[in-house]
């Protein structure tokens, strides 16, 4: 059974481009993808989410795991596993918070100093083949654009959790 025509969207004519949302996420999946193969290449063992919680732990030094996880927008259990995997190999270590013994603060150990050099190379690799031919106020623009959407999506994301 079909829904009534008034419940359905006006009929639009096929855009000649694809929504922004389309493209948005094509390129996601394939930066994704070219992110997976510049962290294989390393040799240094590590996942793209490994790299990218390890680099998230050296960005912001002494967060408590909780806090860690909600700024690259992660489930909690999610990031225990990258953790576990990067506290296994010696790159990362979580003591209890002094403030609150219950409370994990997440800190880079100085053996992760060659990996996370090797995770930024492979990253700023991929960069560049992703952003090449923009000048450097094109990628400025970009990423304060993402960031702001990433902004925006995260507060919305937020706010239906908490109803």
């Amino acid at each position: 059974m079909t829904a009534p025509a008034s419940a359905c969207p006006p009929a639009r004519p096929a855009p000649s481009e694809p929504p922004l949302g389309f493209v948005l996420v094509d390129a996601a999946r394939l930066y994704r993808a070219r992110i997976d193969r510049a962290f294989e290449g390393t040799g240094l063992g590590l996942t793209a989410g490994e790299a990218r919680t390890l680099a998230y732990v050296d960005f912001h030094p002494g967060l408590r795991q909780s806090a860690l996880a909600e700024k690259m927008n992660v489930e909690p259990m999610t990031l225990v596993g990258f953790l576990d995997r990067l506290e296994a190999a010696g790159l990362v270590t979580r003591e209890a918070d002094p403030k609150d013994r219950r409370a994990k603060i997440v800190t880079v150990t100085p053996e992760a100093t060659p990996c996370l050099a090797g995770v930024l190379a492979a990253a700023a690799d991929a960069r560049r083949e992703a952003t090449c031919g923009f000048s450097e106020a094109e990628q400025a623009l970009l990423r304060d654009l993402l960031v702001r959407l990433r902004d925006n999506l995260a507060r919305e994301h937020r706010s239906r959790d908490e109803k």
